[in-house]
């Protein structure tokens, strides 16, 4: 059988996607200078849906990279040529610490332990007085600037080490990159596990879940996994230079990792329900009773059958993992219900009896993601699509299903 002839990949740096850029940027600073003006007259309400679009759009940018780690830590060889796309969303960092200011100022607005506004009864008062070395502004400050240290870090040290690596094709970058992944991934899991628990959790501070972290980094990671499919299926729909080096194996391989890690979020909800279930303790059980009754509870059947049981369905079958449209269609729906999943989390924290429904939900997630849809795609251009140097660039090409 004659070998397949392998797709040129000595591309120069990605020259399109400048308007795109551009309308990204100019998106982004409308959505949040209207964000900025409802914050004006109704600050509680345009924070909160700040603060889902920032988490939305930050949990993309670390399950890039966690994905990049985990590539590496398992020595994993077929996502080479795709390796440059979750490289580059996760060099995006930087941008929502910069973007996690109006939070800290607005912090009083969103956090109710941060400035208790009303009489609160004893039992309340008390544990807020015994969380208070934990939960204080000052160290919550300082926390989330050693979680973006240390994501900013493992980001952009990875991407420098992959663009350095493409002009001098030094394998020591690749076995660098091999021995920093796994202990990344432990530490990544630990923080961004915390950072959870400090700007979601706490919106309940009564309220406490160990796997509740988890739930989210998971959540946030199949979200990320749900991009690469996205953007893999558009890339190879394009027709460019670019859509022949991503095979329909590749494709087929991030299909299949979208329904593994589909698979796991849906085992860390129920574990989570569960155990707050089984023990039966009233500090556990006022965030499930909130979320089960009322108007919130259509929206947890929505998260349940369009997070898991309808993707597990479809996600078995070969064929969709292998038709760009129908991943795609897969993906893009991901995306949408994991803003509704993180929308679930936190909306019913301040609105147990209504929906919560604001204009700002909309210009905070076109605010926060048009900056950070822009920043991406002025990274992307910076560099070369493709890791030319990596050594085992040769052997994701060749990649077939076994």
């Amino acid at each position: 059988m004659k070998p397949r002839a392998l797709p040129d990949t000595n591309l120069p740096p990605y020259s399109g996607g400048r308007k795109e850029m551009i309308g990204a940027a100019v998106a982004g600073a409308a959505g949040l200078l209207l964000t900025l003006i409802g914050a004006a007259f109704s600050p509680q309400r345009a924070l909160l849906a700040y603060l889902i679009a920032w988490v939305y759009w930050l949990g993309l940018a670390i399950g890039a990279i966690t994905l990049v780690m985990g590539h590496h830590a398992a020595g994993a060889r077929w996502n080479v040529s795709i390796r440059r796309f979750s490289e580059t969303i996760g060099a995006t960092i930087p941008l929502f610490a910069v973007l996690f200011i109006p939070l800290l100022l607005g912090a009083r607005h969103v956090w109710f332990w941060v400035s208790p506004h009303e009489p609160v009864a004893k039992e309340m008062h008390e544990l807020l007085q015994h969380k208070r070395p934990y939960l204080n502004l000052g160290f919550f400050t300082l926390r989330a600037v050693f979680y973006f240290a240390l994501w900013t870090a493992f980001g952009w040290l990875l991407r420098a080490w992959s663009l350095r690596q493409d002009d001098t094709a030094d394998p020591a970058f690749t076995v660098r990159a091999r021995w920093w992944s796994p202990p990344g991934l432990l530490l990544f899991a630990i923080t961004f596990t915390f950072g959870a628990f400090d700007w979601l959790m706490s919106l309940q501070p009564t309220w406490y879940s160990t796997i509740f972290g988890l739930y989210i980094y998971i959540g946030s990671f199949v979200s990320s996994v749900a991009l690469l499919c996205l953007v893999i299926t558009g890339v190879r729909s394009s027709g460019s230079p670019l859509g022949t080096v991503i095979s329909v194996d590749q494709q087929h391989n991030a299909g299949k990792l979208l329904f593994a890690f589909t698979v796991f979020w849906a085992y860390m909800a129920f574990s989570q329900y569960m155990l707050i279930w089984a023990g039966n303790l009233p500090e556990e059980l006022q965030w499930i009773v909130v979320r089960s009754r009322g108007v919130w509870r259509p929206v947890g059947i929505l998260i349940l059958v369009g997070h898991f049981v309808v993707p597990f369905f479809l996600l078995l079958s070969r064929d969709l993992k292998r038709s760009p449209p129908a991943l795609g269609g897969i993906a893009a729906w991901m995306l949408v219900i994991h803003y509704i999943d993180l929308y679930w989390v936190v909306m019913p924290a301040v609105e147990g009896s209504s929906l919560g429904l604001h204009w700002t939900h909309l210009t905070a997630f076109v605010g926060v993601g048009g900056l950070a849809v822009a920043a991406a795609l002025f990274l992307f251009r910076a560099a070369r699509p493709v890791p030319v140097g990596d050594p085992f660039l040769q052997d994701s090409l060749r990649y077939v299903q076994p």
